[in-house]
C-alpha cells in the first residue's frame, strides 16, 4: 500500500515535507470529506483512482488530485492500493452518515498526528500567536519551509472539525451527542387487522373499497341502542353501494323494520 510519501509530485513541498519527521496533511477537513463522498458516490464504499478523479472533476494525473489523496490517508479516512483502488475506512463510512458525520470529524482531526499533538500541548488553554504556533509545530517536527502551510491548514481543519465551537481561541473537543435514528412503527397487528377488516366496533381499515369502509363506519358499536327502522335503512344503503360497486344484476332486496315499541314484524 502506497503512504503518503509515494504520492508526492513536484510544486507540493515535497522535499520539504521529506524532511518533516511528523505526518500532517496539505489538504484541509473540507476536501478530503469531499473525496469521502466521492468515493461513496463513485462506488459505495470503493472505486477506482481515475473514477473519484472524475467524480471530483479533477485531473487524475495532476497534482492537487494526489496530494487529496495523500491527505485523505493522513486523516485515516481511506486506505489507497497500488493497484488504484481507493477504499473507504470504517471512520471513512462514518463521514457519509449524517447521524455519524460531526463525531467522525472529530476523530478524523485527531487521527492527523501533528494535529493530536498540538491538541494534546494546549489543551485547557489559548493557542499562541501564529508565529508562536508555527514555532510550536516546527518543533514537532514540521520543515521549517511548509510550517506556515502545516498551521494554516491546521487552522482550518480545526475549525471544520468544531474545535472553535466553544472559544475562537482555543482547542476545545467538541461533545458530540449522537442522535437515535427515528423509531421505526411497531408491526400491525394481524388480529386486531383482521378485527377491523371484519367492521368490528363501527371502525373501518383494512382494504375495502371507500365506500364500504364508510358503510363499516356509520356501523354503532356492539351492545349499544340500534333501532329495527334504522337497521333496515342501513341495509338498504348496504345494498344499494353493492349494486354500485361489484358487477352483476342488481338484487331486489325487500327489508323492512319497524320502530322500537312494536318489534320487528314476523316473516308471512
Amino acid at each position: 500500500m502506497e503512504s503518503v510519501t509515494d504520492l508526492k509530485q513536484e510544486g507540493d513541498g515535497s522535499n520539504e515535507r521529506e524532511r518533516s519527521t511528523i505526518a500532517f496533511p496539505y489538504a484541509d477537513l473540507d476536501s478530503i470529506v469531499e473525496v469521502v463522498k466521492g468515493v461513496h458516490s463513485a462506488g459505495g464504499t470503493a472505486c477506482d483512482y481515475d473514477q473519484l478523479a472524475a467524480e471530483l472533476k479533477m485531473e487524475a494525473k495532476g497534482g492537487g488530485f494526489r496530494l487529496r489523496i495523500g491527505a485523505a490517508q493522513t486523516f485515516g479516512v481511506i486506505s489507497y492500493e497500488r493497484g488504484g483502488r481507493i477504499s473507504l475506512t470504517d471512520l471513512g463510512r462514518q463521514l457519509t452518515d449524517p447521524q455519524l458525520e460531526r463525531s467522525a470529524r472529530v476523530a478524523a482531526f485527531l487521527a492527523v498526528p501533528l494535529y493530536q499533538r498540538v491538541f494534546e500541548q494546549f489543551k485547557g488553554g489559548p493557542l499562541p500567536p501564529q508565529a508562536g504556533l508555527e514555532r510550536a509545530i516546527e518543533s514537532m517536527g514540521v520543515g521549517a519551509k511548509v510550517k506556515e502551510k502545516a498551521r494554516q491548514v491546521l487552522m482550518r481543519s480545526a475549525k471544520q472539525a468544531g474545535f472553535f465551537d466553544a472559544a475562537a481561541d482555543r482547542l476545545v473537543k467538541p461533545s458530540v451527542r449522537q442522535e437515535a435514528p427515528p423509531a421505526s412503527p411497531p408491526p400491525p397487528d394481524p388480529q386486531k387487522q383482521k378485527q377491523n377488516g371484519n367492521g368490528g366496533g363501527g371502525g373501518g381499515g383494512g382494504h375495502e373499497h371507500p365506500l364500504i369502509q364508510g358503510l363499516l363506519l356509520t356501523l354503532p358499536a356492539p351492545g349499544t341502542q340500534w333501532e329495527g327502522a334504522d337497521r333496515a335503512n342501513w341495509l338498504t344503503m348496504a345494498n344499494s353501494i353493492f349494486t354500485m360497486i361489484y358487477k352483476g344484476a342488481p338484487a331486489t332486496i325487500a327489508i323492512s323494520g319497524s320502530d322500537a315499541k312494536g318489534g320487528a314484524k314476523p316473516d308471512e
